[in-house]
């Protein structure tokens, strides 16, 4: 039977493409129709129909804190009342950025103090517009053209990240959407995931013209998949050894998974390296659209107006969005992350359970307080592992929990989201429609 949601996605189709603002909201991997939510709060969300989930999805991040926390609404409710956008410095923009710069640090092993890499921030409004501007910066300091990325690793549509890798391994890319022109697909480089091996080959053939090697600080896209230990530090050695930048991609985890993201939650392990420039998005925005880029002053400062490398935005640092952004990252304290740690230790805990219990062959890897379920033995550590994963398990799961009143991401290759304001009672709603959703798991054929 049809309800508002199916509704106003036949309604949607007719006049946005696909019915939708981004494509992973079409719930192409899972079938059916997506739920249209008409309001949230603390961890619920609500669709069209009027029906209540318990969310695992925070608005792919955001929501740290939870849905319309109060004090982050009452704070983009006061900078409304003042207006809505200058196109002018304000205030706001500069507590913004001291509050990352600051957030960004860590006690140094040799005990000679806090190591603060992010000495300069520049405010943005995507995490696109963040890791394109990198790039640039990246290519403008050291004057080469080619980037590194990793197999799976995503970091937003620009044209030259919508790149799939060639034949070998230090074969440059080609167009890995419609619209990219092959020139621009070939300046990007893509290697195996957690494979230092693999790059240092790249840098042994094309190691003079590399100017960056970007990376999800930790792999979120392709399910939840860490870097190994000690990989992000080899890729710091690699790229400075070759006089190339590594640019730290924390759009999801900054600020997520530790009060200094995922590079803190290493730092603080022993894993010591420095990168040389962040991007940031999601929780730095509270929610509203707001992203960032910060790095070493001398790589900063050679964005206009004080250096050659251009980039501009009427939006950036929206008053709203900073009012957002600031009010989240004072809420989120040391006591908010043990929180969401510990919400995402019963989740994941209970998953893999139910799973077991099923006799589902799975994995749930986990990045801090983000995991995700693989339908393999074993966590995968590359994006080609992940892709051998049981996928067709994950639709009637998925729905299954989606039937029971858990709102889950509709791609399996997605992380899922805890946030502080998962209490005791939401907790047990998850944990109770998880042995369900892992018999339908079970029970799912593989397509012919």
């Amino acid at each position: 039977m049809n309800d508002r949601n199916d509704e106003l996605f036949a309604e949607a189709r007719g006049i946005i493409p696909g019915g939708v603002n981004s494509p992973v909201r079409a719930y192409g991997s899972v079938g059916g129709a997506p739920r249209f939510l008409a309001s949230a709060r603390g961890p619920y969300v609500t669709d069209a129909a009027g029906r209540e989930y318990v969310d695992l999805v925070a608005s792919w991040g955001p929501a740290l804190l939870g849905h319309a926390h109060p004090e982050v609404v009452a704070a983009v409710q006061a900078a409304a009342s003042r207006g809505l956008s200058f196109g002018a410095p304000t205030q706001g923009e500069v507590e913004l950025a001291e509050l990352i710069a600051g957030r960004v640090s860590a006690p140094a092993a040799d005990g000679s103090g806090d190591r603060r890499p992010v000495e300069r921030v520049r405010l943005v409004s995507t995490g696109t517009e963040a890791t394109m501007t990198a790039i640039r910066l990246a290519r403008g300091v050291t004057g080469r053209d080619l980037l590194v990325k990793f197999a799976g690793h995503y970091h937003g549509h620009s044209d030259g990240l919508l790149a799939a890798a060639g034949s070998g391994v230090a074969t440059l890319a080609l167009p890995g959407s419609a619209g990219v022109p092959a020139p621009i697909a070939a300046q990007t480089l893509v290697v195996p995931y957690n494979d230092p091996a693999a790059l240092a080959e790249v840098f042994a053939v094309h190691g003079d013209r590399i100017a960056a090697v970007i990376v999800e600080a930790a792999a979120a896209n392709m399910g939840v998949v860490p870097p190994l230990p000690g990989f992000n530090a080899a890729l710091a050695d690699l790229a400075h050894a070759h006089g190339a930048l590594l640019i730290l991609d924390e759009v999801l985890t900054g600020f997520r998974v530790h009060p200094a993201g995922y590079w803190g939650l290493q730092q603080a392990a022993g894993e010591e390296y420095t990168p040389d420039l962040f991007t940031f998005g999601k929780v730095v925005g509270g929610g509203m659209p707001l992203a960032a880029l910060g790095g070493r002053a001398e790589v900063m400062d050679a964005l206009a107006p004080v250096g050659p490398v251009y980039q501009a935005g009427t939006l950036s640092g929206n008053p709203l969005s900073v009012a957002a952004g600031l009010a989240t990252l004072r809420l989120a304290t040391p006591e908010v992350y043990e929180r969401v740690d510990a919400a995402a230790s019963v989740v994941a805990g209970a998953l893999s359970g139910a799973l077991e219990t099923a006799g589902v062959a799975h994995a749930v890897p986990r990045a801090g307080s983000l995991f995700g379920v693989a339908f393999l033995p074993e966590a995968p550590r590359s994006y080609a592992a992940a892709l051998e994963q049981e996928s067709w398990r994950y639709p009637p799961f998925f729905h299954a929990m989606l039937d029971a009143g858990v709102s889950l991401p509709p791609s399996v290759f997605e992380a899922w989201f805890l946030t502080a304001a998962h209490d005791e009672a939401a907790l047990a709603e998850i944990v109770g429609a998880l042995p369900g959703a892992a018999r339908a798991a079970a029970s799912a054929e593989h397509p012919a």
